[in-house]
């Protein structure tokens, strides 16, 4: 019998060392290394006698019929996996605990369900009966949907076997699977990789679609190896804050569609409801004539969302000033301080700084620039914005504006919403991008005009200094200062 080979696996990252240790040099975690056997329990010395089979080989040359895909029956769901599920794929989906990702599943698979599909609930987690009380209090307890209560993958690949293949199979969660092949605790870094190994060749042989659902570690990423990211066809994150009913589910990965779309969902008592428009959704709350408040009008994939941005500085006491940012980057945000500083001669260094976009959405691209820096600019000299315009751009370290993509679909956006101006850089105006939006364009060239123009709308708050205020305003475009 060949001699077992134990190791220290990193249940964070799955990196393996030779001895214990407490930091993990992979991923910076400390204590998370525990010992597994990371030999399988057939011996190498049978397993080498195993002859490989032959195989056909293809040519590049040839037609490949279009991969037949499942509708979900949710809308939000079909544009975030590219149309529907992929028969024979595997999409893990993540999020942090309690966040819906159960709620999400249970009204997809019953949908399907209704439509005809044979569609199998696995939970490893939740009993039977827990998983029928949530389907009780979404209304679909009628749904047939076959459920069971299993962790062993070769009970679970042995049932599914049998009869009909299912369309649609959900393991809620990955993380409780285990498979007799190794020896480790279920929920190790082994486990998890064998399990899900098991089950992806199950889906490639049978055809059937699978479903994984993750865990997520503390700092947000999907728990186990990252190896089970490469192995599945798609990678969903279910985001979105305990205290916000919005929830955004967006593709980290994608082998058969778009990684950059994402499906809004406003979480109620009867479960997830799908957003059509997230703009006007984003905005209903909305408080108008405020200042430190400007609206971005963004691109999510193909989708156009509007969404506001607030921003609050304020004088501070300490010697290093605070920055918080909530849906945005950090270092972002930090170079717009430095642009406005270095260029606009807005002084910071003595203010505390704090951005929100508000709803609950993370914005990634670089549009949003401009409209940090109006909302920061409108904080700092208490002007208020116009409440009917809204605001893209990226800025530069030199301080002008660059154009952004998809300038018209934002124009579009904003019009349909009640806006009437929009403040974009001056490169998208010879494009005559707004004249079917109807808008009225202001183009800005750099950064300086934008806060000149705002800062000449500033007003002394009751408890700002004089001097404040004149460090708020460069010299060159104070009022009668030529």
């Amino acid at each position: 019998m060949a001699k077992n080979t134990l190791s220290f696996v990193c249940q964070n990252c799955g990196a393996a060392y030779n001895r214990w240790q407490g930091k993990c040099e992979s991923c910076g975690e400390w204590n998370t290394l525990a010992e597994e056997d990371t030999s399988g329990s057939v011996p190498v010395s049978i397993r080498s006698k195993r002859k490989g089979r032959t195989f056909a080989l293809e040519s590049l040359a040839g037609k490949s019929p279009d991969a037949p895909r499942m509708s979900s029956g949710m809308t939000e769901l079909d544009r975030v996996t590219g149309g529907g599920f992929v028969r024979g794929s595997v999409l893990l989906v993540g999020g942090d605990p309690g966040i819906g990702k159960s709620t999400l599943l249970t009204q997809a698979t019953s949908m399907m369900a209704r439509a005809g599909h044979r569609i199998v609930y696995i939970s490893g987690e939740e009993a039977i009966a827990q998983v029928r009380l949530r389907a009780e209090r979404l209304g679909l307890s009628d749904a047939p949907v076959q459920l069971a209560a299993e962790t062993s993958v070769e009970d679970i690949i042995s049932t599914l076997s049998e009869g009909a293949v299912p369309r649609l199979i959900v393991i809620d969660s990955i993380q409780t699977m285990w498979t007799d092949t190794v020896e480790s605790a279920p929920g190790t870094v082994t486990q998890v990789r064998a399990s899900a190994q098991a089950l992806i060749r199950f889906a490639k042989k049978s055809g059937a679609a699978i479903i994984l659902v993750g865990h997520v570690t503390k700092d947000g990423q999907i728990a186990g190896p990252r190896v089970v990211e490469h192995m599945v066809d798609a990678v969903m994150s279910f985001e979105g804050e305990g205290s916000q009913q919005f929830r955004i589910l967006r593709a980290v990965k994608n082998r058969f569609g778009p990684t950059d779309e994402i499906g809004v969902f406003e979480m109620t008592g009867l479960g997830l409801r799908e957003v059509t428009n997230p703009s006007e959704l984003f905005l209903s709350e909305r408080d108008l004539g405020t200042p430190g408040t400007a609206v971005f009008a963004g691109i999510e994939g193909t989708r156009p969302v509007l969404v506001e941005l607030q921003a609050l500085v304020a004088p501070t006491s300490l010697g290093t000033p605070r920055r918080a940012v909530v849906g945005w980057d950090q270092s972002r945000l930090s170079m717009v301080l430095a642009v406005l500083e270095a260029h606009c001669g807005v002084k910071l260094s003595g203010h505390d700084v704090y951005l929100n976009v508000a709803g609950g959405l993370r914005i990634h691209e670089p549009a949003a620039d401009m409209a940090a820096a109006a909302a920061l600019v409108s904080s700092l000299v208490n002007a208020q914005l116009p409440t009917d315009a809204v605001y893209f751009g990226e800025i530069s370290l030199s301080g002008v504006i660059r154009p952004v993509a998809q300038t018209p679909a934002r124009l579009k956006e904003a019009a349909k919403l009640g806006f009437k101006r929009a403040v974009l850089p001056e490169s998208a105006r010879g494009g005559d991008a707004g004249g079917d939006a109807g808008l009225t364009l202001n183009a800005v060239n750099s950064l300086t005009t934008l806060v000149a123009e705002i800062a000449a709308k500033g007003s002394r708050r009751g408890d700002q200094t004089p001097s404040a205020e004149k460090n708020a305003t460069p010299a060159r475009f104070r009022r009668g200062e030529g």
